[in-house]
């Protein structure tokens, strides 16, 4: 798999946030005096996330506490204790309202259960990606569509991809094939005609396309409707849309799309952006003589 990092582009962003920190949560801890939480102190934050995530939006007092996480009084002065205990809340005429610490730990639990149930929904992608890319984070595809094949669906990705693809009026991206066949009329008529295409291939996929579809091929290009580029070596799928990213993972051995993930969140179109820039910008263009 290609391990390209998209974050030479420069620029500080939401995305280069989310981006740094997650490559340093990859890394133990290195500098003198320092230490990783144990299981059973992780434990206790996870546990304690929904008073967490009560005080986060407003303080309360134990009544309300009660009311709203449906705990029993010995519960909630446990919870409180716990929360004070640790420099997470503070008392205040009779309410609790979390310290700038609480803020930031209440944040990042409702961080953790967001990502973990986001990787739980990009598992079929997650599973066929490779595990290096380290410009991929969950945080950008939080709300993404998931279509995955299944026995009874083969085809919903594919299905999925033509619905956004006939939708927009341009069409980037790199793969190591095709996302659908050139036998599909949609598709042909994207690279070829009315929309404008801009992709990176591998040069084996090129020069099938050209061996398939000689002249309309050609006369897209020379029309400037289609800008081809190779690259010996892409990780995955990457379509961007007018409105929309997508991601696509494909079976090794049968080479199909087995799953389509697409948002249109702000953050993932950012990271499409810079990870298209990264790949493009180390690709050939065509030659003369793949042009035949």
């Amino acid at each position: 798999m290609d391990r390209s990092d998209p974050g030479a582009s420069g620029g500080t962003t939401v995305y280069d946030e989310l981006v740094r920190n997650a490559l340093a949560m990859r890394r133990p801890p290195e500098r003198p005096g320092d230490r990783r939480l144990g299981s059973g102190e992780l434990v206790d934050v996870v546990q304690h996330g929904p008073v967490l995530e009560a005080l986060l939006d407003e303080p309360m007092d134990r009544r309300e506490i009660e009311s709203q996480l449906d705990v029993s009084k010995a519960t909630s002065h446990r919870f409180t204790r716990w929360l004070t205990d640790r420099g997470f809340a503070e008392k205040v005429d009779g309410r609790f309202r979390l310290t700038g610490t609480g803020e930031v730990v209440a944040e990042e639990v409702l961080r953790l259960e967001r990502n973990v149930q986001t990787a739980d929904d990009l598992a079929p992608l997650l599973d066929l990606i490779c595990a290096d890319h380290k410009e991929f984070v969950v945080e950008p595809f939080a709300d993404a569509t998931v279509t995955e094949a299944t026995p009874e669906a083969p085809y919903a990705p594919v299905d999925r991809f033509v619905e956004l693809l006939r939708a927009s009026s341009t069409f980037r991206g790199f793969n190591t094939t095709p996302m659908l066949p050139l036998s599909v009329e949609t598709f042909a008529e994207t690279l070829f005609a009315g929309t404008d295409v801009e992709q990176v291939y591998l040069p084996a996929t090129v020069e099938r396309l050209f061996e398939v579809a000689p002249e309309r091929a050609r006369a897209a290009v020379e029309r400037g409707d289609l800008t081809l580029l190779t690259r010996e070596a892409l990780p995955y799928g990457l379509a961007i849309f007018d409105d929309a990213v997508a991601i696509g993972g494909y079976d090794e051995e049968t080479g199909t799309l087995r799953v389509l993930v697409d948002t249109d969140d702000a953050i993932g179109r950012e990271w499409a952006e810079r990870t298209y820039a990264v790949y493009r910008s180390h690709a050939d263009p065509l030659t003369e003589t793949t042009l035949g």
